[in-house]
């Protein structure tokens, strides 16, 4: 397979792409990718750019871009993952998969019971960590379109401010395992759209999902077991690929 790799800067058929420090460290130092090997950059626009290593030393490497190649493997359901910020690698392992799962944005929220409280400086250096999580994920999956991810917003005010609830067509659900409805049965028609909001390790307060509901979200729940915030994100994201989405696709 050939390596892959995102280059955040404009790209132009048969011309000379300068790898920034990441770039080049994953090629060069981490596949060990000699001169003159096969490479693709892509950088967000929506297309794979095929092309050549060369390297004049091990801190200086360039990629001469041959074709580009229109990449068409977005989601066919546009998914919105409205997430309560987990500990650590849980919500590291949450957004890769999403990534994966062809989510379109990653909305991090804060709860009452969220575990993970930060300074405004450090939730800048949490926001870059998870960018960088996104590249990788893209990088892997082959994705060519970047998925957006903001800064964590208190849940009630994303409630308040939210306008993804007003789009036609589409669904607005909150994982509640305590009296949440059947996903197929919330959600009985394809929606064009989805929004999920997914709680922490304690679950969402009756307050907060009294507000959900409110906000015009409908409970749904995944199951008789009660699934961990990491794996209840990946599960309603991978079975909602498969009744709408594009997983469903012939």
């Amino acid at each position: 397979m050939t390596p892959r790799v995102y280059l955040p800067q404009p790209l132009h058929e048969q011309q000379r792409a300068v790898l920034d420090d990441r770039a080049r460290h994953y090629l060069v130092n981490v596949l060990r990718l000699k001169d003159a090997a096969p490479v693709i950059i892509f950088n967000g626009d929506g297309h794979d750019y095929r092309g050549t290593l060369r390297m004049a030393q091990r801190k200086s490497a360039w990629v001469d871009l041959g074709s580009r190649t229109p990449v068409d493997n977005e989601s066919t359901l546009s998914l919105h993952l409205a997430q309560v910020v987990s500990r650590g690698e849980r919500m590291d392992l949450t957004i890769q998969k999403a990534v994966e799962l062809g989510v379109a944005t990653i909305i991090p929220l804060l709860s009452t019971r969220c575990e993970v409280r930060l300074s405004p400086q450090r939730w800048h250096k949490r926001l870059d960590h998870w960018r960088q999580i996104i590249i990788s994920a893209c990088e892997q999956c082959g994705r060519s379109r970047l998925p957006a991810i903001s800064l964590p917003v208190p849940l009630h005010t994303w409630l308040n401010t939210s306008t993804m609830t007003d789009e036609k067509d589409a669904a607005s659900l909150v994982l509640n395992p305590g009296q949440g409805a059947p996903l197929a049965r919330a959600v009985p028609t394809r929606p064009a759209s989805c929004t999920l909001v997914v709680g922490p390790e304690g679950g969402l307060t009756a307050e907060e999902l009294a507000g959900c509901e409110q906000a015009g979200f409908r409970s749904v729940r995944l199951g008789p077991r009660i699934l961990r915030t990491e794996t209840a994100a990946m599960a309603a994201l991978a079975a909602l690929q498969a009744l709408y989405g594009d997983f469903a696709a012939p």
